[in-house]
């Protein structure tokens, strides 16, 4: 197990589901599309994704637009760094497709999945910031609880497949 990155946030979970019925390239990109079941599952209820743009290679876009209850709406954009699939994705906002330098970037995100025991999945999600202020900005915006949420959102439609 690798120490602590600086400035970062963790959320470690074993699903009870299947490792292909979590991860992209998995039963859900096969079965259902994996856009649209992101937009279930990414961000915690009663927020919903109303819009995901994704091409699934280094360096190809990941954007979501994330909508609160009270009509918050929180666009996040970036590109993919790296996708080993059922194992590891990881994302950043540090650039913009074209490797674009982005305007302020906050954090490298880093998922890792792998087989747990009894057809489980163990699920750690990384939120590597940039600076100690994003870090703490991100962690009193919920980080665990809502990192928390989606992961127990996922692990439902991941079982329901």
């Amino acid at each position: 197990m690798q120490p602590p990155a600086a400035h970062e946030l963790k959320l470690e979970r074993v699903l009870d589901a299947p490792c292909a019925n979590v991860c992209p390239n998995g039963a859900i990109s096969r079965d259902k599309g994996f856009v649209h079941v992101m937009q279930q599952w990414y961000c915690p209820k009663p927020w919903l994704v109303s819009d995901v743009r994704m091409d699934m290679r280094p360096g190809g876009e990941m954007f979501t637009v994330m909508n609160g209850p009270a009509g918050e709406r929180h666009e996040n954009s970036g590109v993919f760094l790296e996708i080993i699939p059922q194992q590891r994705i990881v994302t950043t906002d540090a650039f913009a497709p074209g490797w674009r330098p982005s305007g302020r970037p906050f954090m490298t995100a880093h998922v890792e999945l792998s087989d747990a025991d009894s057809g489980r999945t163990r699920y750690i999600a990384r939120a590597m910031h940039w600076s100690e202020q994003a870090c703490k900005e991100h962690e009193q915006m919920g980080f665990h609880e809502g990192w928390g949420k989606a992961a127990d959102q996922l692990e439902a439609l991941a079982k329901s497949l």
